[in-house]
C-alpha cells in the first residue's frame, strides 16, 4: 500500500516544515513494525519549494490470516485462498488507516513540540493513493471528501487495460488538493475515510470503535451531509454502536449550536433519550416469525437446516413445545460456536436429550434428517451458487420431506431503504445471489409443485408498500397436511 503527501513552500516558509510536523526527518528513511507487516516512510522530494512525504506498508498476508481468523466480517476473508491471494497488499484500506495512525500518531493530534506554531497553520497540500477501493464509486468519493475543503480526483481503474470492455473496477486513484487545512485535519479525514470506502475492516470492531470515530471526526463529522453512511460503514454497519455513535454526534451538535459543553446538553436530553424505545432488530423479527410459524404448524421435532452459530436452536430450546431440535451446518467451526453459545456441557440431562448438533451438507440427502415435522433454512439458500439449488431441494423436499419447510432469504428490491448499502450490492459479501419477491415465489411454488407441497408467503420486518419487507418467508406444507388442516 502506497500514499504520498505533498506540499509546497518558498524559503520563507519551506516546503520541508513538512518533516517537523511529521516527526520524520526528510534525509532518512524510517521503517516501523506493524501488526500486519512493516511501514516504511521515506522522503522522494524535499526541497524548501516542494517535499513530499511517502508513507509505504508492506502487508505480511501470512500474520494478516492468523491475527483475522474468527473475526467475522471485519476479519481476512473466509475463503481458503482469498485469504492468501486478494487486494489486501496493495489497496488502501483500514491497515493504511491504522498505520497512518501508528507512525503519524503526533502529526495526527496536531502536536510538534520542537515548531509549535506549525500544527494550526493551513499548509497547500496533495495527497496520491495509487489504488483505492471505492465501493460507491468515484461519485462517492466526492462526496465524502469535498465538503471537508478537498479539490477531489478520483479516476477509476480498469480491470483490465487490454479489455478495456469488461469495464471499470472497484478501484480508483484518488489525487486530493486543499489549500486551507492543517495537516491533521488532513490525517485524520484520511484515517476515517480510508476504511468507510473501502467499507471492511481488518479488525473486529469494538465498543472502542465509537471514540476512535468521534476523535477522528471531531470538528468536521457531526456537520457532515453522510454524516450517516461514515458512521454506519466506519463500524462495520453495527446497528448498536452506529446507533450509539450517531446520539453522541448529535450531542455535539446541540452543543456547538448552544455554544455549550455537551454534559450540559447531555444532562439536559437525557429523560427524552432514555424513553426513547429501540427498534427491534430484523434478525429477532425473523426468529420471531419462524417460531410463530412452526408454532402455527404444530411442530414439535424441528430442524434447522444451517444453523450457523445456533440462535434458532437457542431459541426453539426455551419453548418447552419444542420436544426434540437438531441444528445442522457444514462448518465444525459454526458448530463449536453453537455449543458453546447453547452450553451442551453444562446442561441438564433432560434438556440436553432435547437437542443435537450434526456436521453435514445440504448438497446430499441425508438419512438422519428424515421423520420430523418441520425444517427451517433461515437465510440459507443464497449463501449458495445457483446451480446447487436442485441438490438442496432434493435434499431437503424430496428425501428428508419434513411436514412443513419454512425458508427465509433477502428481498432485494428493499436494499434501496438501507442507506449504507451502495446500489448494485448484496447485503452480505458471501450472498451468491438475493431475489426479488417474484424470482423467490417463482422458485418455491416451482418446488412445491414438484415435491407435493402448498406454499405461503409471509413478510417480515416492515412491509413497505413499494418494496415489501426486508425479508421474504415462504411456509411449506405437504399436500396432506394441507387438506387435513
Amino acid at each position: 500500500m502506497f500514499l504520498t503527501i505533498s506540499t509546497t513552500g518558498s524559503a520563507e516558509r519551506p516546503a520541508t516544515d513538512l518533516g517537523f510536523l511529521l516527526h520524520k526527518h526528510p534525509e532518512k528513511a524510517q521503517r516501523f513494525s506493524t501488526s500486519y507487516g512493516t511501514a516504511h516512510v521515506l522522503y522522494p522530494e524535499a526541497d524548501a519549494e516542494r517535499c513530499t512525504a511517502a508513507l509505504l506498508l508492506e502487508v505480511d498476508a501470512v500474520a494478516l490470516v492468523r491475527r483475522g481468523k474468527g473475526k467475522g466480517r471485519g476479519g481476512a476473508p473466509d475463503a481458503a485462498l482469498a485469504q492468501y491471494v486478494n487486494d489486501r497488499p496493495y489497496a488502501a484500506s483500514s491497515l493504511l488507516a491504522v498505520a497512518l495512525s501508528a507512525v503519524f500518531s503526533s502529526a495526527m493530534r496536531g502536536v510538534c513540540n520542537a515548531r509549535p506554531e506549525l500544527p494550526g497553520r493551513p499548509l497547500p497540500l496533495r495527497v496520491e493513493i495509487p489504488a483505492l477501493p471505492a465501493r460507491g464509486g468515484p461519485g462517492l468519493v466526492g462526496r465524502l471528501f469535498e465538503p471537508l475543503g478537498w479539490t477531489v480526483g478520483a479516476e477509476p481503474v480498469v480491470l483490465d487495460g487490454e479489455f478495456p470492455q469488461w469495464g471499470d473496477s472497484r478501484y480508483v486513484r484518488l489525487v486530493l488538493e486543499a489549500e486551507t487545512l492543517t495537516l491533521a485535519e488532513a490525517l485524520r479525514h484520511l484515517y476515517v475515510l480510508l476504511p468507510v470506502l473501502d467499507d471492511a475492516k481488518h479488525y473486529w470492531v469494538a465498543s472502542d470503535e465509537v471514540d476512535k470515530l468521534l476523535r477522528a471526526g471531531a470538528g468536521w463529522l457531526p456537520g457532515h451531509p453522510e454524516q450517516r453512511l461514515i458512521t454506519s460503514r466506519y463500524l462495520s454497519r453495527r446497528w448498536s454502536l452506529t446507533r450509539e455513535a450517531m446520539e453522541r454526534l448529535e450531542l455535539v451538535r446541540l452543543a456547538e449550536a448552544d455554544d455549550s459543553d455537551v454534559e450540559e446538553i447531555d444532562n439536559a436530553v437525557a429523560a427524552e433519550t432514555e424513553a426513547e424505545e429501540k427498534p427491534t432488530p430484523l434478525a429477532v423479527q425473523r426468529r420471531e416469525a419462524i417460531l410463530a410459524a412452526l408454532r402455527a404448524a404444530g411442530a414439535s421435532r424441528v430442524l434447522d437446516l444451517g444453523c450457523g452459530q445456533g440462535q434458532l436452536v437457542q431459541a426453539l430450546l426455551r419453548d418447552p413445545s419444542f420436544t426434540e431440535v437438531v441444528g445442522l451446518d457444514v462448518s465444525v467451526r459454526a458448530l463449536t460456536i453453537a455449543s458453546r453459545r447453547l452450553k451442551l456441557d453444562r446442561m441438564g440431562e433432560r434438556q440436553a436429550a432435547r437437542v443435537k448438533l450434526l456436521q453435514g451438507s445440504l448438497a446430499y440427502t441425508d438419512r438422519r434428517l428424515k421423520g420430523y415435522d418441520a425444517a427451517v433454512l433461515s437465510e440459507v439458500i443464497e449463501h449458495l451458487d445457483l446451480p446447487r439449488l436442485p441438490a438442496l431441494e432434493y435434499a431437503v423436499f424430496g428425501a428428508a420431506r419434513p411436514r412443513t419447510v419454512l425458508v427465509t432469504t433477502p428481498n432485494v428490491e428493499y436494499n434501496v431503504r438501507w442507506e449504507s448499502l451502495p446500489a448494485g450490492h448484496a447485503r452480505h459479501g458471501d450472498h451468491r445471489f438475493e431475489w426479488t419477491r417474484e424470482e423467490f415465489r417463482a422458485w418455491s411454488r416451482m418446488i412445491a409443485e414438484r415435491h407435493g407441497y402448498e406454499v405461503e408467503f409471509v413478510p417480515v420486518g416492515p412491509d413497505d408498500p413499494e418494496v415489501g419487507p426486508p425479508t421474504q418467508m415462504a411456509v411449506f406444507v405437504t399436500a396432506q397436511e394441507a387438506k387435513a388442516a
